[in-house]
């Protein structure tokens, strides 16, 4: 038996090339998948936002704040966490704005992007639950595409092994970014055996908690955040391991990776918050102009205003949004009826409350209430007439 007969005779490829020339302008695969990934999520959130009543096109809204500002803070997180690439001996400052060359943290990613969404969802009028609940599958999946991009980067792998789907690994030229070292033949320089591919681990662990987290918002139909903190916790727990298998370089506290431990504290908070959390899932009624239901699309063909056909009416944005129960929401898109508004009368009785019962006893008006048409303006008409103020009514 020998050494040859030992290694594996499959092996998962790494590209050669992460950076192509498009004229002067590089077309670099890192930036492409975490395009498409946004794209992806933008796609399932929009897609939950209008299954919870919220106006169509409002995902473009909130990713206009919560893109840049988790780009920004992906970034922060990276170069404060591993400050000597840019700060330290030999360090290039001006290398902590290069994010096309890799070096986004997810932390740091969705501490922004969560800040992003909450100024866009309060410019909106949406609970900020409401869009973290609907993002909750759609970032997981977005995390998975831009493992593809570390995959083309040859980056972020993992110990040596003799597995089948040990991944191959070039020796990447620093003089030249997104391209492989090659030897006096021309052939791309590979490094000595194979690597554990912890990007596609974590790729497929993120699609895991898509379904988990689809399945059981589906199932509980989980409000108020919790869909998000169920999202939080199930990526937490794969990059705990999957970070221990890593071998790239890292700050350490106490013998262990700062992302192990920042893992661990965030799955607490998250846990801690989705079982502390109650609440029924959210669901929205637009407010002012677009409140007005459609016309009805079966309707008969001789109805339909010719010239309101010729001329649309711009469609407005809500005014805002009302928090209303599942049952209210599907009753106003059966009816178009918007629900009335929750209120107390007096008595701390909800307004749209069951009316007293008259035959009850002290229930009766008395002499003194009673008015010949019966109905409260005149009761109201008769006290005014006698001094009395409103206040001193309902005191």
């Amino acid at each position: 038996m020998t050494l040859a007969s030992l290694s594996p005779q499959a092996a998962l490829p790494s590209p050669s090339t992460a950076v192509w020339q498009l004229g002067p302008v590089p077309i670099r695969a890192y930036a492409l998948c975490i395009i498409l990934g946004i794209v992806l999520a933008c796609w399932v959130t929009e897609r939950r936002l209008r299954q919870r009543g919220v106006a169509p096109g409002a995902v473009l809204d909130i990713a206009v704040w919560a893109v840049p500002t988790g780009i920004i803070g992906a970034r922060i997180y990276h170069v404060i966490t591993s400050p000597e690439k840019y700060f330290g001996a030999g360090g290039d400052p001006m290398k902590a704005f290069a994010i096309w060359e890799g070096g986004l943290g997810i932390w740091g990613a969705v501490a922004g992007g969560a800040l992003g969404a909450w100024i866009a969802a309060r410019q909106l009028g949406i609970p900020f639950s409401v869009v973290a609940d609907a993002l909750a599958p759609g970032l997981p999946l977005a995390q998975a595409v831009g493992r593809v991009g570390n995959w083309f980067n040859n980056e972020l792998f993992g110990a040596q092994t003799t597995l089948p789907w040990g991944l191959k690994i070039h020796r990447m030229d620093p003089d030249n970014p997104g391209h492989a070292l090659r030897d006096d033949a021309g052939q791309p320089i590979l490094e000595p055996g194979l690597y554990q591919p912890t990007f596609l681990y974590e790729a497929l662990w993120n699609l895991g908690v898509v379904a988990l987290v689809l399945v059981l918002d589906r199932r509980l139909k989980l409000g108020r955040g919790r869909a998000f903190a169920l999202y939080v916790m199930g990526y937490t727990v794969g990059r705990f391991w999957i970070e221990l298998m890593r071998t790239d370089e890292a700050n350490q506290i106490l013998g262990v990776r700062l992302n192990v431990w920042t893992a661990a504290l965030v799955f607490l908070g998250a846990l801690i918050y989705f079982v502390r959390v109650r609440g029924p899932r959210e669901y929205l009624i637009p407010l002012g102009a677009a409140a007005t239901p459609p016309p009805p699309t079966t309707s008969d063909l001789s109805q339909v205003d010719l010239s309101e056909r010729e001329t649309p009416a711009r469609a407005s944005a809500p005014e805002g949004y009302r928090v209303v129960s599942e049952e209210q929401y599907q009753a106003w898109q059966d009816s178009g009826v918007v629900p009335p508004e929750p209120a107390t009368g007096d008595d701390d009785r909800p307004v749209d409350a069951e009316p007293l019962d008259p035959a009850a006893p002290g229930d009766e008006p008395s002499a003194d209430e009673q008015t010949t048409d019966g109905t409260p303006e005149a009761r109201d008409d008769r006290a005014d007439a006698a001094g009395v103020r409103p206040a001193d009514r309902d005191s």
